[in-house]
Parts: C-alpha cells; structure tokens; sequence
C-alpha cells in the first residue's frame, strides 16, 4: 500500500457502499478476500481506501465513488485527524477562491515541491483576508505535506461545485459525524434571529435582504448566526475552542466575497469571550449569540466588578444573563441584541433583579418561545431574548412583546427536530415583531390569544418578574372554538363512513405458497430497481423519517449546511418506494402525485422500481411483511437497523404482481384512513375538554 494512502474504517465503508456496518461486518466474514486492516485498532480497524474501492466495484456494490465522497474519505483518515485536514482544506479552498492563477502554478509541481512553496502562499492570503491577528494559523511544510493529496481533490471539488461550497460539504459532514462535539445552530433559527436585529426599514417587508452593518457573535461557534446576516460592512467573532475559531473563520471568509475594494472587514479571534474580550472597545450596530447554557465555571469570582454588569451582577447559576450584558455592552445605542436563552432564564428567581432591570430600563424588549426541537438541547422549547441599548435620552419601553410559537403543535402541526414548519414559525414571530417595533407606533398592538401579546412592564414588575410568554397571553378559544370544534366533528364522522367502506372482505384461508424469491439486492444488480439513500439535501420540502411512519406530507426542512453540503437532493417521483434505515419495523411508503418532487430525508432508503419488471405496490407490500423485515434487521447497540438489500420478494409475473399490488393498495387506503380518524378523533376529545374547562363550550 502507498505511504500516502487513505484509510477508511468500516463506518466509512458503509456510507460508500449505501448499506449498514452490519453489512460491512458480515462481508469481513464471508469474503477471504475481503481487504485486509492497514491500521486502526482490533476493535475499529482501517482499511486502505483504494483497497476497499475495487474490492466494492469487483463485488457489484460501488459502481463510482463520487469525487465529495473521496475528498471526505481523504479527510476523515487524515494522519493529523479531521480536524487539521479540514483547516488545511480551507485554506487552500481560500488560496483557489482569492488566487486560482497562483493556485495553478502551485499546484503544477510534485507534492513535496507544493508542500514547500505553499506556506507562503497560504500566509499572504490568510494575512490578506485576517490581518496579523488571525484565529487561523499558517501551516508549515511539514505539516502540510501529508495534506497535498487533499488539497489537490478539494480544489477539483471547487471546481464542480465552487470554493464555499465545497468547504461546507466537508464542515457539514465533520459536524454531523460528531454531533455531541459541536452546538449547532439551525439555518431556520439562524435567519430568524438576523432577521430580528434588523432596523424595521431593512426588514424583509422591501424584497427579504438583510442589511446589518457592524455585527458582532460574541460565541461564534461554528458561524452559522453570521452567515445568515445580509450585505453587512463588518463582522467580529470570538470563539473559545482554537480549531473551531479557526473553521467558523474560514467559513466566513469563504462566505464573504473575494479579494478587492469595499470588501467585508472580518475580524474572529480566540479565547474565552467573558473573561478575555478580544474586542473591548466594538460598538456594534447589532449582536446576534447562542451562548453556551448552564455554564458554573464563567468567571464568577474574578468578574465581580467588570463594568459590564450594568443591570446587576450576575448569580453563579445565571450565566445566561452574564451574556446579555455582554452584548448589551458591545452594542451603539438603539442598536440591537438578539440572544437564544434557555427557558429557564425567563423565571428562576435568582435572576429576577436582573430581568426587572432590563424592564425598567427598557432594554428587554420581546421574549419569543420557540417550538421544542428549534436548537440543542432539542427536547427543551427554547427562548429568543431581543434587547435594546437604550438611549441617554429615550424614555423606557412601556410595553414587552411577548411570543409564543410552540402554540401550533397542540393544533396538529408538525414539531420537533427536523420537523418543524420555520417558515410559519418566522412569519409569526416576525409579524408580530413588526408590529410592535414599528417606528413612531402609535396604536396598542393587536392581541392574539395564545400567540403573542404587548405586555405592560408594570405587570411584571412582581415579585418574581417571570417573562415565560406563556404565563401572560390568553389562552386560545378551545379547539378553534366551538364551531370549529364542530367542523372537526363533520370530518371525523365522514372520515369513520370511509373507513367502513375501505374495511378488507374477511380473510379467504389459503395454503402457504412455495414460491421462489430473490433479495432487493438482487433486483438492484440486475436492473430492476434502483436503491439510494437520502441525504436531507434540498432546497424544498423533504420527506422525513417522522413523515413516513405517520404517513403525513414531507414536512422537513433541508438539512443544515444547505446543499450541496450533504451531497445533491435525491428528488422523490411517483411510484418510488421508501423504506426507513432505523427502527426494525415494517414500514414502506410509495410515493404518490402529492409527494413526488420532495427531497429524501436521512435515515430513508428509496426503491426506485423498473415499472416494465417491479409493480410499486406489490414491491412495497411484500417488503412490509414482519417475517421480512425481521431477517433483514441487525443489531447494534441499542439501535434497530434495517439492511434493504436482503429484503425479499417473490418472483411473479408483473399481470400477478399487480393483482397484489391491488390489495396492498387498498390495505394502505384503509391504513390512512384509520390513522385520520385517530388524529381527528383525539382533537375533538381534547378540543371539548379544553372548552368544557374554560367556558368556551356549555355542557348539555
């Protein structure tokens, strides 16, 4: 094997071939020429990657690897760790994006030759974009040797797809093979947040461009709140962990435009921002932050007499707040401060003096609840804090605007990570921001019962000054109130008659078939169908996991970073099959008229069926069976995966195929129907008990 060559573990070959480590472990077992480990441990071996390529194309299972396939592979087995590999990548992606004449030159010698002539070329652009105070260091020859062969592969990815997204498909792919590692910050929220620090004349009510000035993330972490700004002249980041300072400024800069006059000033630095302010002296126009919650250990003890504690010094157990000030401070006056809380911020009693100050002062100027799901941790609805610098001579805000978002999931919308509708949950927070921010506002703002509401400051100058939006709006007429409750009632009733009409004919007794069958797999070599996987890549709707066993329209949102981070969409058409990856259960959805032109989610696998050999509802019927999905299932862990290469399918003629595929249709109509009911059923039941408890139904 080269010195030089990649290596690939088992998880690594997985992704390659489509199909689960289980599968990897058992071709390890049946195969004498399986690839031998080059590396690694007993327990998570590595292979070398040319190796495990023609071992794939010689088998039928890999036809191609694609070219952002083989960079990440180059990456991921990186001598140096992922990490450094994808710093050095975005360097270079930088050096190709500012300089592609100088990247050529370079690049038309040996490796070690472009090992030694590229720190300098590296250090002038880096220098070039960063100044001499820079999160991202120049790498020296030797260190940067054994990324030649990277650097070469990313520069041909950029050429496919462009220097920033290439870098992002890479970011994106280290940030989702290390999920715990990192704090993500959703593209939904993300842009929901720069669109709140927005003066009201550049919202997106003119054509949706976001236009910020100076804007500063006091807790950059990997950059996703500055990328969502529009056309801003500066942005200031700091980050505390030194590798992911030095990704969140390559991201920027790649995000940014190029070399030139009048370009973006970018400034990221390293180091812990509370006790050690790289930018002591920044007035910025606007500060957007997802701090880091339920920090003990912020500076406590060494901060007590910082002047930024203006509106009182911050408890042990509020660091939360120790962080609103901070952005306070670094904002100009009338300037805006957008900054994700966790819930418990809005009410624990050892910040309350605090809160009643921001009140008082008319800094705090809206509390928006988001849905669970929004952000990390995913389980917890989350809070938006906007806030305002006030004036020398501005009298105090005698309103706080209150929100709550997570309202539309007791209405049956979809929630949850993944799930949850951000557009509807923008338009509502924005609308009512809008509303209330509106310059020279004269009229009291609308209230909407359970959404949001324009709350007196005084009434929450209590003793506990308790700002959960919840606990001040108005409950919502039960149900929609009582018509609507009525309406409701209609379609369960029409919904139950149908069901009636779909129930199956008693079962006719039959004698078990002796019939021979053949894997998916099979069909897949021989043409007959074609399996993919998803990615969550789209620019559209995308049929998710959640989607698929509650057989409801796609309701997910394209995965974060947008593609082509994840590789291209895999757009669903009529008459494909998807089979869920986790889970071990019987599930398989065909895709009708409706759903067709949506993305595929992750964790999803699609049976793209020849219609001249592969009826979809029989396919689809047949792979649902219990007996089937039970030996095509392995175990890891704690977690259930389903291979769809060994599901089985019996050898029929296509005129029997669909005389089957008839029956499974007519099964899944009755299955809709049911599960309709269900759900209507169960609003209508908590629809009566919330209007029975609260006066909005009279009891009869």
């Amino acid at each position: 094997m080269p010195d030089d060559s990649t290596e690939v573990t088992a998880a690594g070959i997985a992704r390659l071939a489509g199909v689960g480590r289980a599968a990897v472990s058992n071709w390890r077992r049946r195969h004498a020429d399986f690839p031998k480990p080059v590396g690694g441990t007993e327990a998570s071996p590595s292979f070398a990657l040319p190796e495990v390529e023609r071992w794939l194309r010689d088998q039928g299972k890999l036809a191609e690897v694609p070219l952002r396939e083989r960079v990440w592979q180059q990456l991921a087995g990186h001598p140096a760790g992922a990490v450094t590999a994808l710093v050095h990548a975005g360097c270079a992606l930088l050096l190709v994006r500012d300089r592609p004449t100088a990247w050529l030159e370079i690049t038309a010698v040996s490796d070690a030759r472009m090992a030694g002539v590229l720190p300098a070329a590296l250090d002038h652009v880096l220098g070039d974009r960063f100044g001499p105070e820079r999160a991202v260091p120049t790498p020296t020859e030797s260190a940067i040797l054994p990324s030649v062969p990277l650097l070469r592969a990313a520069a041909d990815l950029a050429a496919e797809t462009g220097a920033r997204q290439a870098f992002d498909f890479l970011f994106g792919r280290q940030l989702d093979t290390n999920p715990r590692q990192y704090t993500l910050t959703p593209p939904g929220l993300a842009e929901l947040m720069a669109d709140l620090a927005e003066p009201q004349r550049d919202t997106a009510r003119q054509g949706g461009r976001r236009g910020s000035r100076t804007v500063l993330d006091p807790a950059a972490g990997t950059g996703a709140l500055l990328c969502a700004v529009g056309r801003p002249t500066a942005l200031y980041a700091q980050e505390a962990d030194p590798d992911l300072s030095a990704l969140t400024a390559l991201r920027l800069a790649l995000h940014s435009e190029g070399s030139g006059t009048g370009r973006l000033t970018l400034a990221v630095r390293t180091g812990d921002t509370l006790r050690a302010d790289a930018f002591p002296q920044l007035t910025a126009d606007a500060v957007l932050c997802h701090p880091p919650f339920n920090e003990r250990n912020w500076g406590h003890d060494e901060l007590a007499y910082d002047p930024r504690w203006e509106y009182g010094f911050p408890a042990r157990t509020e660091s939360e707040l120790a962080w609103v000030q901070h952005a306070l401070a670094h904002l100009r006056e009338g300037g805006t401060a957008v900054v994700l809380m966790p819930p418990a911020a809005a009410s624990r009693r050892s910040g309350r003096r605090i809160r009643a100050d921001l009140l008082r002062r008319g800094a705090l100027r809206a509390v928006v609840a988001l849905p669970a799901g929004a952000a990390p941790p995913y389980g917890v609805p989350l809070h938006i804090w906007v806030l305002r610098k006030p004036g020398a001579e501005q009298s105090p805000a005698p309103e706080l605007l209150l929100v709550d978002t997570a309202e539309p999931e007791s209405a049956g919308a979809p929630s949850g990570r993944d799930r949850l509708d951000w557009p509807a949950v923008r338009r509502a927070v924005l609308d009512a921001w809008s509303l209330f921010d509106a310059p020279g506002r004269r009229e009291p703002v609308e209230e909407r019962p359970g959404a949001s509401r324009a709350v007196p400051v005084i009434e929450l100058l209590d003793d506990d000054v308790d700002l959960a939006p919840a606990r001040h709006l108005p409950p919502p007429a039960a149900g929609g109130g009582a018509a609507e409750l009525t309406r409701v009632r209609e379609r369960l009733d029409g919904t139950l008659r149908l069901t009636t009409r779909l129930t199956p004919p008693p079962a006719v007794p039959g004698e078990p078939a002796r019939r021979p069958f053949t894997t998916v797999g099979e069909l897949a070599r021989a043409g007959a169908l074609q399996l993919r996987s998803g990615t969550g890549a789209g620019t559209g709707p995308v049929l998710t996991e959640h989607d698929v066993l509650a057989g409801t329209a796609p309701s997910g949102t394209p995965a974060q970073p947008a593609p082509p981070a994840d590789g291209e969409p895999l757009l669903l058409e009529a008459g494909d099959v998807i089979v869920p990856v986790l889970g071990g259960g019987s599930v398989a959805r065909v895709v009708d008229d409706a759903t067709a032109g949506a993305a595929l989610g992750r964790n999803l696998q699609l049976l793209r069926p020849d219609p001249a050999a592969l009826d979809p509802w029989f396919l689809a019927g047949f792979l649902r069976g219990t007996a089937n999905g039970r030996q095509a299932s392995s175990y890891a862990s704690t977690a259930t995966r389903l291979d769809a290469r060994r599901l089985q399918v019996p050898r029929l003629p296509l005129a029997e195929q669909r005389r089957y595929g008839e029956q499974f249709s007519a099964l899944a109509a009755f299955e809709d129907a049911l599960r309709e009911a269900g759900r209507l059923g169960g609003q209508l039941v908590q629809g009566m008990y919330d209007g029975l408890t609260d006066g909005t139904v009279a009891p009869e």
